[in-house]
């Protein structure tokens, strides 16, 4: 069945990552780190942060659009600058200097979206942290694969990947990247992510703004298990 919205698929995923919840009460333990995938897993995020006791930030990745078809992802791009192509670059005989053009093009993107965010919220370093990647959903995994390979390169203590909803050859890819997959649902007939929602509305800037501000500064912490 689908979810109902974003919201409901959050409050499910919370439940099915409950082993990492940290309660105020339990000092010894350092709260997991929730990067969302704006803009869309932004409010997922949150709520996921909320009932796990974590803290919330976000992963900057977008996804590169295909030739004459921008909503088909033929890989993604970190802030970084690094790129991630999948098959469909290499079905489309993408050149190079297209990938060029839609690399910077995303790439500026990213740079204003940071400038954005880090105005509400700074960025959270999360080198020995156990963290949570989300996204609302996964097709290619374009932008998921890119966001791991940006966070695995700042070395957490443990990664995990955590969407609604994906296909089941998706989920193999993000496998070999992340250390644990949670994923709710695996469909066998999967179109695009929105067909899994009943309520699929756009998240925009202001919103992830919103919620990053909302959320307080991160404070020094005791590190544990």
């Amino acid at each position: 069945m689908p979810f109902q919205n974003r919201e409901e698929a959050a409050r499910l995923l919370a439940d099915a990552l409950a082993r990492y919840r940290v309660r105020p009460t339990d000092q010894s333990k350092r709260r997991p780190l929730i990067l969302a995938i704006p803009r869309g897993a932004a409010p997922m995020g949150a709520i996921i942060a909320d009932a796990l006791g974590g803290e919330l930030d976000v992963v900057l990745v977008h996804k590169l659009g295909a030739p004459d078809n921008p909503e088909l992802a033929i890989g993604a791009v970190d802030e970084a600058g690094a790129l991630y192509l999948n098959e469909e670059a290499s079905v489309l005989r993408v050149g190079e200097d297209y990938l060029e053009r839609e690399r910077q093009a995303q790439l500026q993107l990213l740079h204003r979206r940071r400038a954005l965010y880090t105005a509400a919220h700074p960025p959270v370093d999360p080198t020995g942290r156990i963290v949570i990647v989300v996204d609302d959903g996964l097709a290619t995994g374009s932008s998921m694969i890119a966001a791991l390979r940006a966070v695995r390169a700042r070395r957490p203590a443990k990664l995990i990947a955590a969407t609604a909803v994906a296909p089941a050859q998706t989920l193999e890819l993000i496998k070999e990247l992340a250390d644990e997959v949670v994923c709710l649902e695996v469909p066998e007939i999967f179109y695009a992510v929105g067909q899994f929602f009943l309520e699929f509305e756009q998240v925009t800037d202001d919103e992830v703004i919103a919620i990053l501000q909302r959320r307080p500064a991160a404070q020094p912490e005791k590190s544990g298990d």
